[in-house]
């Protein structure tokens, strides 16, 4: 396998877990692919990196993390000696704590090491580990690989509470297994009906069995967003897949995702990835070349 084109790598049909480093240039164009990215930052005075609107300038040990679907780009970074950790989005979605989890933290895309100092080295630790199997003649390197990256996301789940300011939540509030079987009833409901006539959250939490108010309240600590946030980036990862079919125009692309009009679509779409949906589709494009 040749590591060096890792960014065009097929990883949806091939592997759960791919990992890259050694290259020369310093940049990389903005680029959006539907598996994961964890970047571990190299050496060096200067590291620009860029996900969806923001641009941050890291340093050694930091962590860059572009959840699937999002805009990324390497602006000016070693990353020679910078590491690059790719995961399937079928994985990820294979295990309810695994969605739980990236759903919380879908807007937290730096962790640094001075603010967050036995996190991160903890973080590098595993992110070696996996460097040294991965690249290693090991056998079951791919399944080893996926157990370290499984407890990389343990360990800064376990860490929630530092990133409370950050996020915009609080401390955990435990959740009974009942509720959390109908948390993801609704949730797997609303990814799998997009376009039905009634998705509100009165109605989501009838079909739940609770009250609206608690069930605004324990669906915030469940995906760690509110219920209109929360359906909003569902309609865009949704339009985000059907955006790299490129037979389906930006209208039917916005009705299939749930938008009531293409207005609406533009407008949460731009807020959200900084850009149109046809200039996304132009990065995807682009990405495949």
């Amino acid at each position: 396998m040749d590591y060096s084109q890792y960014e065009s790598f097929d990883f949806n049909r091939i592997s759960a877990f791919n990992m890259a480093t050694g290259f020369k240039k310093r940049s990389y164009q903005v680029h959006w692919h539907s598996y994961g990215e964890i970047l571990l930052v190299g050496p060096g005075k200067t590291n620009i990196y860029k996900v969806n609107r923001n641009t941050y300038n890291l340093s050694e040990g930091d962590f860059v993390l572009a959840w699937p679907m999002e805009t990324h780009a390497i602006i000016d970074a070693d990353r020679e000696k910078s590491l690059v950790i790719q995961f399937s989005n079928t994985f990820m979605n294979s295990l309810l704590d695994l969605r739980r989890i990236m759903q919380f933290y879908r807007n937290l895309h730096v962790i640094c090491r001075n603010s967050h100092p036995k996190l991160a080295a903890k973080l590098q630790t595993f992110s070696y580990e996996m460097k040294d199997i991965f690249f290693s003649e090991e056998e079951n390197r791919e399944l080893r690989c996926c157990i370290l990256l499984m407890r990389f996301i343990l360990t800064l789940d376990e860490h929630r509470d530092e990133f409370a300011s950050e996020l915009s939540f609080g401390a955990r509030n435990s959740v009974t297994d009942d509720v959390m079987r109908r948390m993801l009833m609704v949730t797997d409901y609303i990814k799998n009906n997009l376009t039905a006539d009634d998705l509100s959250q009165t109605a989501m939490a009838d079909k739940a069995g609770v009250s609206k108010d608690y069930f605004s309240r324990i669906f915030k600590n469940f995906t760690g967003l509110n219920y209109s946030k929360w359906l909003n980036m569902v309609r865009l990862e949704k339009a985000t897949e059907l955006l790299a079919q490129s037979e389906k125009s930006l209208t039917e692309v916005a009705m299939l995702s749930g938008f009531r009009s293409i207005p609406s679509f533009n407008r949460v779409f731009h807020d959200e990835k900084g850009m149109a949906p046809g200039e996304y589709r132009t990065l995807f494009v682009g990405d495949r070349l």
